[in-house]
């Protein structure tokens, strides 16, 4: 099964709709929606390594205008929808606490989160709900995303070939890091 979502997964990235996809993924997903972009990004690139920093630039524009909207949804619906997501990752308890940490190291924060597995819809939520500087809140999505997609992206371009000779010998295994990537990261956010 593994093997067929792996080759449906590349097929879709070989897709004429690849990149809008790819956009929207990245737009939700630094908002609500818990997949990370890489899920879509890393097959893309794989497939189509001349377009590597293309892919890169979009999953960047996505992952911004996305963390915009996640602040956006702290910043004016905190009581509905920002409540919901933070329920969802167990941080509902945790927002006094967090808050008055964010004042001191808001923009680190968004960095950090930006460039690890940590979910950073939970970040961008949070910006919005204690008013984090907007500037302040954009520049630093804007380093942290473009950082992590584009090191992601130079990576595949320049060692393709030999990563995807690996990924495909050893899917099991890539697929195990993968996931205790991403458990790791809400596990974080439960956590911290």
């Amino acid at each position: 099964m593994l093997r067929r979502l792996y080759d449906w997964t590349m097929g879709l990235a070989a897709h004429r709709h690849a990149e809008p996809s790819l956009f929207a993924v990245s737009f939700i997903e630094s908002s609500v929606f818990p997949i990370p972009p890489d899920v879509m990004m890393i097959p893309m690139i794989l497939a189509r390594r001349a377009r590597a920093w293309a892919i890169a630039a979009i999953a960047t524009a996505g992952s911004v205008l996305g963390a915009l909207l996640g602040y956006w949804i702290g910043a004016v619906l905190m009581g509905s929808v920002g409540q919901w997501v933070l329920t969802a990752y167990g941080k509902q308890g945790a927002f006094d606490d967090l808050a008055l940490r964010f004042a001191e190291y808001g923009g680190w924060a968004v960095l950090i989160a930006a460039l690890t597995p940590f979910p950073f819809k939970v970040i961008t939520i949070f910006s919005g709900a204690v008013g984090l500087s907007l500037p302040l809140f954009i520049v630093t999505a804007i380093i942290g995303r473009a950082a992590r997609f584009f090191v992601v992206a130079a990576l595949l371009w320049r060692f393709g070939p030999p990563i995807r000779d690996f990924i495909e010998r050893r899917l099991g295994l890539v697929f195990v890091l993968f996931m205790a990537a991403l458990i790791g990261g809400f596990a974080a956010v439960r956590y911290l």
